[in-house]
């Protein structure tokens, strides 16, 4: 009930200075942009966005109920990381992997995932080598117990990630981005002898950073990604559908 000497109207008027609640689309134009961003990355990520597809503004706009603008925008920034590409004949589509950058991509991966693990074993704790060890274990025992290739798949990002947590967010950040590039579908670990011998290839990494070598844990880091892409070479399921561009925190890389 309005104040007295107050007529409703002036009792309805937001009080000066109080928070106002905000909906979507009153959003500053960044926060809508970054929304669109999520959206994206999300579907790219989840498969519902392939390889090839076209990407239109308008029916982008109306699937995430925001304005061509702010699609217009996250579509500049994906673009600019290499996630899709624009032809005349097409506009923006997403871009395809040849064999030739999905070997890149690996090799990318080798080099710096390598140099991260030596820098782990440089800086990691005891604490720290003991969450790897527990990461790992959990690995395992999923892997003996014949858990779906999708958790066996996540298990595997959190233990490589956690012997990253010894170094740098720039560092992480970078390995973020490379394994991004992989869909969570396509994963070497439906495959149980490719599984078995990823998890060896894992004792040899733990074996180093235990003894705190890191350049014999970079030499086995190494090796273990680029045994991961030649077991990819010898499965042509997984040949065909190899990376998959996108920005959000992939799951499927080993």
């Amino acid at each position: 009930m309005p104040k007295p000497g107050r007529t409703r109207a002036e009792a309805c008027r937001p009080t000066p200075g109080a928070p106002q609640p905000m909906s979507e689309m009153d959003a500053p134009p960044k926060s809508r942009t970054a929304y669109v961003l999520d959206r994206l990355k999300a579907d790219l990520q989840q498969g519902v966005i392939n390889p090839g597809d076209q990407l239109r503004q308008t029916a982008i706009a109306k699937r995430y109920g925001v304005s061509p603008t702010p699609v217009r925008e996250a579509l500049r920034i994906l673009a600019a990381d290499g996630t899709i590409e624009y032809t005349s004949h097409r506009g923006a589509t997403v871009r395809d992997f040849t064999p030739e950058m999905a070997q890149d991509l690996y090799r990318m991966r080798a080099e710096l995932e390598g140099l991260a693990c030596e820098v782990a074993a440089e800086r990691m704790t005891d604490e720290g080598y003991a969450a790897i060890v527990a990461a790992n274990d959990r690995l395992v025992r999923a892997t003996a117990e014949g858990t779906e290739p999708a958790t066996l798949s996540l298990l595997n990002k959190d233990l490589h990630f956690t012997i990253y947590e010894s170094t740098s967010s720039v560092m992480i950040e970078g390995i973020q981005l490379l394994w991004a590039r992989f869909k969570p579908s396509v994963t070497l670990w439906g495959v149980t002898e490719f599984s078995r011998a990823l998890d060896h290839d894992h004792d040899a990494i733990l074996e180093a950073l235990g003894r705190r070598d890191g350049p014999a844990a970079r030499a086995a880091m190494h090796a273990h990604v680029m045994h991961a892409w030649e077991l990819r070479q010898t499965s042509e399921e997984l040949r065909a559908t190899g990376p998959v561009s996108g920005d959000a925190p992939g799951s499927a890389a080993s």
